[in-house]
């Protein structure tokens, strides 16, 4: 999965955490109705903002939702998923957009795509993709073309960009192709009004996920002797930073303008995640461990390594009924898998990687489990949900109410 829009399970209510999964599987299954089985590798975390800005304007309806079935990535759970327009629009962008990044590794001959036989395969699989997206496109009045034309200029803005060309030249064709994507939802809703706001918000963040890349990228693209948009045009990192924050304030004015039937879930995932996002990628490209500090006022959250019972207090995490003086672990669930289905659950997590990054139910005793990459403290040691918003709780009545860590 690939994307810049991350959100951690312990910041997002419980509902909402349910909401995005249904978009996300929802555009997964989108690619693979539309498109086939292969196309789901497609599915990425921003694409499905898409899919969320289009039910954040028309609402929630039954229509709206599907029960899909068991998938190693839900723990082999069925799930309520989107379907309808958006999803499918959320498809083919990522579809197009995923076409463009091939032919970009293809030229810049990346890893074993400097090899013949690959590049042209890969290259086949880009065209293939180019078509079906335009396909889906033209059956909901969206024009690829748009996609694809944002993305051939790219390469010769990249080629004539060097120091002192301004930044936002060359991240103007990322901010065209999401712009056209975003305000599509609007046409799609049925509320043309939106259409305008939505661009700005998309144009935006677009300009964020080109500045993200180019800083995540920096270090290891200056090393390889790769093209960098912060070296090639010598901007600082202080910079990119004040163009990212303008960004963020930019996108947060436009959704106030935009009219939603229910918009809670787009607001946390373009103010309160995006803005997470930025942090992190500065953070880590600085070498810091966090993207900001801990609530002033409050004790640092103190995760217990190995419980998984442990719940978050107002102060410091302590034990919960395995702690010193509590009444032990509560008995095993009764609905234990056996060894072979247990097995078969291990090897679909081992093969999703939700073992080493996500957060899973253990295949035989079905508890809840962190992947061995993940550190939980890190998220909630570092969250500091309402100090992210320029005016308090956001000034728009939200109270930062889309965290779920009691930061």
């Amino acid at each position: 999965m690939f994307g810049i829009v991350r959100p951690c399970a312990h910041r997002l209510t419980e509902g909402l955490k349910v909401e995005w999964m249904a978009h996300l599987c929802g555009l997964c299954l989108a690619l693979r109705a539309d498109h086939g089985q292969f196309a789901r590798i497609v599915t990425n975390y921003d694409g499905l903002i898409v899919s969320v800005l289009t039910e954040a304007q028309t609402g929630r309806t039954e229509a709206g939702r599907r029960t899909a079935g068991p998938c190693p990535l839900r723990a082999l759970r069925t799930a309520p998923v989107a379907r309808g327009e958006g999803a499918r629009l959320a498809a083919a962008v990522s579809l197009v957009l995923a076409s463009a990044k091939i032919r970009d590794h293809v030229a810049d001959r990346d890893g074993l795509l400097a090899r013949r036989p690959v590049a042209a395969a890969a290259r086949r699989v880009a065209r293939s993709w180019d078509r079906a997206g335009a396909r889906t496109g033209r059956e909901l009045g969206f024009d690829t073309a748009v996609l694809v034309d944002a993305v051939d200029r790219q390469t010769g803005l990249e080629a004539l960009a060097g120091p002192g060309t301004p930044l936002l030249v060359v991240t103007e064709p990322t901010e065209t192709a999401t712009a056209a994507a975003f305000a599509h939802t609007a046409v799609l809703a049925g509320r043309p009004g939106n259409a305008e706001p939505l661009a700005e918000a998309g144009r935006l963040f677009g300009r964020l996920a080109h500045l993200l890349d180019a800083v995540e990228d920096q270090a290891a693209d200056d090393a390889a002797g790769a093209w960098n948009p912060l070296t090639a045009t010598g901007t600082s990192r202080e910079e990119a930073r004040r163009l990212a924050d303008d960004a963020l304030h930019g996108i947060r004015l436009a959704l106030k303008d935009a009219e939603f039937a229910d918009g809670h879930l787009a607001h946390v995932l373009l103010v309160h995640e995006l803005r997470v996002s930025v942090d992190r990628a500065f953070a880590a490209a600085s070498g810091a461990t966090c993207a900001h500090g801990p609530v002033p006022g409050q004790p640092p959250h103190v995760p217990v390594p190995g419980n998984p019972y442990a719940t978050p207090g107002t102060g410091p995490w302590q034990p919960g009924p395995g702690g010193p003086g509590g009444p032990g672990l509560p008995p095993e669930p009764p609905n234990r898998r056996g060894t072979l289905a247990g097995c078969a659950v291990w090897l679909g997590l081992a093969c999703t990687c939700q073992l080493c990054c996500g957060t899973y139910e253990d295949p035989w005793t079905r508890q809840r489990r962190e992947g061995l990459c993940n550190d939980i403290g890190d998220c909630c040691d570092c969250c500091d949900c309402c100090s992210n918003c320029s005016d308090g709780c956001c000034g728009d009545g939200c109270c930062c109410d889309g965290c779920g860590c009691d930061c």
